[in-house]
């Protein structure tokens, strides 16, 4: 996919700016969403388990120290090597449907280079499967790759494709899953309606990103919120429901507001004081608490 050219990776997360020459000041969309904790402890541990038991060495290094350490070592990076392999394969799926996109609309594009990045890694079953996908439904791209601003909540993102389908208004956020051993395509996480309803909830959409030029977002009255996942084996198109929408809506706006809480913590003073022993408590004591703890919002 096209790495969009106002997104920034920060310590604070991917934050956006407003034209080329600004600082970023409002946090992602999957940044946001990257708040909501997850417990990986289990998926991390069977990862480096099953990458150490498929070591075809293992054998060899039962009982060799020198030779287990570093099939350890090895193994124990299986979880991010996993996650590094499926990000790059997903920026190249989505890369793909990005140039058709620009195709169909009549602009300069890099199909064939797409294509061939895809075949490369023997991942060419993926735009098959796209490609039939794209022309059963009838896709009418409108905008590709399109950054969007809400400065009321603050926050700002790139949406995968605005279209139309049957004639109707879709916002479209496609995911690269993997097929199960039935060879069925791997179900979506539900977070990817947080996703398309901070999109459709945008304020603004990007026009020039050199002049920091943008319009009122003409999307976002009632368009179908689509979260299409692609696989080798099929394409599996799911429509957020309508009725959880206000849900997730408020969802996401708190865990905007946990993201500048976190960010207000980073930038305050050290968390933690070292405490002396009480032969060298200066005169007074310790020094309290002072201040009131400002109620919740």
């Amino acid at each position: 996919m096209t790495q969009p050219a106002l997104a920034h990776a920060t310590h604070l997360g991917r934050m956006y700016a407003r034209s080329l020459t600004e600082r970023p000041t409002v946090p992602s969309i999957t940044t946001v969403i990257g708040m909501q904790s997850m417990d990986l402890d289990g998926w991390v541990g069977y990862m480096a388990a099953n990458a150490l038991a498929a070591s075809p060495t293992l054998a060899e290094a039962v009982g060799r120290p020198d030779k287990m350490r570093p099939l350890v070592r090895a193994s124990a990076s299986a979880a991010a090597d996993y996650r590094e392999a499926a990000a790059a394969r997903g920026d190249r799926v989505h890369f793909y449907a990005e140039q058709v996109s620009l195709r169909d609309l009549g602009r300069e594009h890099r199909l064939d280079q797409a294509r061939e990045a895809l075949a490369a890694a023997q991942e060419l079953r993926f735009a098959e499967r796209f490609d039939e996908w794209w022309k059963g439904f009838g896709v009418v791209p409108l905008e590709p790759e399109v950054s969007v601003w809400n400065q009321t909540v603050g926050y700002a993102g790139t949406l995968d494709l605005v279209a139309t389908i049957a004639g109707r208004l879709c916002l479209i956020d496609f995911k690269t899953k993997g097929t199960d051993r039935n060879g069925q395509i791997k179900a979506m996480d539900p977070k990817v309606v947080m996703q398309l309803v901070a999109g459709m909830k945008a304020e603004e959409s990007l026009v020039d990103a050199s002049t920091g030029t943008w319009q009122p977002w003409r999307y976002g009255q009632d368009p179908l919120l689509l979260a299409v996942a692609i696989g080798e084996t099929e394409v599996l198109p799911m429509r957020a429901n309508p009725e959880v929408l206000p849900a997730y809506w408020y969802k996401f706006c708190a865990l905007r507001k946990l993201w500048e809480r976190d960010a207000e913590a980073g930038r305050g003073p050290a968390p933690l004081l070292a405490v002396p022993p009480p032969t060298a408590f200066p005169a007074g004591g310790l020094a309290a608490n002072t201040g009131p703890i400002p109620p919740t919002a």
